[in-house]
């Protein structure tokens, strides 16, 4: 579970508890910032639950809020120009809002959005070591693997789906058009007929494929047997991961193609600024266009 989602989670258990907190909005920001307007925090007398970007904001604010707690009749809005006001360096302005924790605050509370749907093919040591990246950020996965007994026991987030079945590139099938896709499971020949699968689909978002440029060009050739579009197999990403990362230890690994998955929001984002929509059910016009 991502900050954002773990706070709003804890201010369900306090509100069930009856425990008396302030949610901390940022109401609006302008320029460099810590945090985006609609992020929020929750403090209680004695904790505090969420971020909205630390710092001699963050301090100010929860000092703010355990004053309402306190019955001081405050201003339940600050705004603060943080360099000028609190000697940051972001430059930009800050609205705060401070309202009490009730059913009300809540409903104007959203969990977060997810930023991607992905489809994780191998529950191996890399496919384990991404998953545990992904449990702190907002996305949907679809965790898939034949071998039930290479799944963790530990429970997974919500937003982490284990999908044990065979034959696993039928699930290709079922992902959202624009979807993520990242295949790194223990077979070549299993990695070739998802691959072909998330290929003769071609709408994908975004496929990873592990393995070195060996295995790339070897499953060119196999793909061009096949009849699929070069322009297509020139959109995977194998070998996988963001440049620059460089080792082979699976956290490691998990690391640079999480940046990876990253980078292509900013992809996306930079092709088209106004788009709201979530990559997994954005058009497949804008995932072409979008791709590097």
């Amino acid at each position: 579970m991502n900050g954002d989602d773990a706070a709003r989670a804890a201010a369900l258990h306090w509100l069930a508890g009856g425990r008396a907190a302030m949610v901390v909005e940022v109401l609006a920001a302008r320029g460099s910032v810590p945090r985006e307007a609609g992020t929020r925090m929750l403090v209680a007398a004695d904790a505090v639950a969420g971020t909205i970007g630390g710092g001699h904001l963050e301090l100010k604010a929860i000092e703010h809020a355990r004053a309402l707690l306190a019955g001081r009749a405050l201003p339940r809005q600050q705004h603060f120009p943080l360099g000028p006001a609190l000697g940051q360096c972001c430059g930009g302005a800050v609205t705060l809002a401070h309202a009490p924790l009730d059913a009300a605050a809540l409903a104007r509370w959203p969990a977060a959005a997810p930023r991607f749907a992905l489809q994780l093919y191998g529950a191996g040591h890399v496919g384990r070591a991404i998953v545990t990246l992904l449990a702190n950020l907002p996305c949907r996965v679809w965790w898939i693997d034949e071998r039930e007994a290479e799944f963790p026991d530990a429970p997974l987030p919500p937003h982490i789906e284990r999908v044990c079945v065979e034959p696993v590139q039928a699930e290709v099938a079922l992902a959202p058009p624009g979807a993520f896709y990242l295949v790194l499971t223990h077979s070549h020949d299993l990695d070739l007929a998802i691959s072909l699968a998330i290929l003769q689909r071609g709408d994908f978002g975004f496929f990873g494929l592990i393995g070195s440029a060996t295995k790339r060009a070897r499953f060119e050739h196999r793909f061009e047997a096949r009849g699929i579009d070069a322009a297509l197999v020139a959109r995977m990403s194998c070998p996988i991961g963001l440049p620059g990362i460089t080792g082979k230890e699976p956290e490691v690994v998990a690391l640079a193609v999480v940046a990876q998955l990253l980078a292509q929001l900013l992809a996306y984002s930079q092709a088209d600024p106004a788009a709201t929509d979530v990559p997994g059910t954005r058009p497949a016009a804008l995932t072409e266009s979008a791709a590097p």
